[in-house]
């Protein structure tokens, strides 16, 4: 079965796509998550009740000191108790960018429905509206009806938290990312940079280029790869044109193509600016 995409268009009106997370993908990623809820919480009443019996072995000393012992205990144990059930969600999608030990797991990841990374306040939000999620059947069943329903009822798969947040959760497709070890094969890591296209060779002056139209260029060369065929011609054509009519560069006509030009043009345009660096 196709995933469903999430298709998103830039201001530089680039559409990107994104595979949505289906829900038996959210289900299970879920599922660990509470599993390794529920094992973060047995360890701390474990470590807590261990404490609690050490303060109870000093009662030869003095009431006062055990009843206060015990009052600390129950006190740092509930905090713990509080930052595991309500914090764990929040604290893992602000530290792994979007992501819990479940989502890792699976590859999945939470993003902004207009395709940037998620952030703080966002995290929370959708984490504080899982309570509602999960109430019709929390203490009947760990997984969430409404959740569920809204999953199911959304064109996007979103539930409760994700309409509050404006968020969506999606696939990472891991198999057209570069490993480790191609990143860092090579000089060159920006993506801007590499060469696809047929290399054209001109004359011109590039200076005549705004900084504000290099960083379009910039932003095409990084997104093309999700681009179709077509589109990705006629944004480089469009994007090539007017920077032509203004360079007037001279070039062998024989091989041209926009998206080879529009490389050169940023290659040579960086080694200016790092020259004046």
């Amino acid at each position: 079965m196709s995933d469903e995409i999430l298709t998103v268009e830039t201001p530089e009106h680039v559409e990107l796509q994104f595979a949505l997370a289906s829900i038996g993908n959210r289900f299970l990623a879920c599922a660990i998550d509470h599993f390794l809820q529920l094992l973060f919480l047995v360890i701390v009443f474990v470590i807590g009740n261990a404490i609690g019996y050490g303060v109870r072995d000093l009662g030869h000393r003095a009431a006062s000191i055990i009843e206060e012992g015990k009052l600390w205990v129950l006190a740092a144990t509930t905090l713990i108790v509080f930052l595991i059930y309500f914090g764990y969600f929040t604290l893992f999608e602000v530290w792994w960018n979007g992501q819990t030990p479940g989502k890792r797991w699976l590859r999945l990841r939470v993003i902004r429905e207009d395709g940037r990374p998620v952030g703080f306040f966002a995290t929370l939000t959708r984490n504080l509206i899982r309570g509602a999620d999960m109430m019709p059947m929390v203490l009947l069943l760990p997984f969430y009806s409404i959740g569920i329903v809204s999953v199911f009822a959304s064109p996007q798969s979103r539930r409760l938290g994700d309409y509050a947040a404006g968020t969506v959760v999606i696939k990472e497709r891991a198999f057209e990312s570069p490993t480790f070890d191609e990143v860092f094969e090579h000089e060159i890591v920006d993506t801007a940079l590499r060469r696809e296209a047929s290399p054209v060779d001109f004359r011109g002056d590039v200076r005549l280029v705004d900084a504000s139209e290099i960083g379009v260029i910039e932003a095409f060369m990084r997104r093309r790869n999700d681009l179709p065929e077509g589109p990705r011609q006629w944004l480089a054509e469009r994007l090539a044109t007017p920077l032509l009519e203004r360079i007037k560069p001279y070039y062998n006509p024989d091989g041209f193509s926009y998206e080879g030009f529009l490389e050169e043009l940023l290659a040579r345009h960086r080694a200016i600016a790092r020259y004046r660096d």
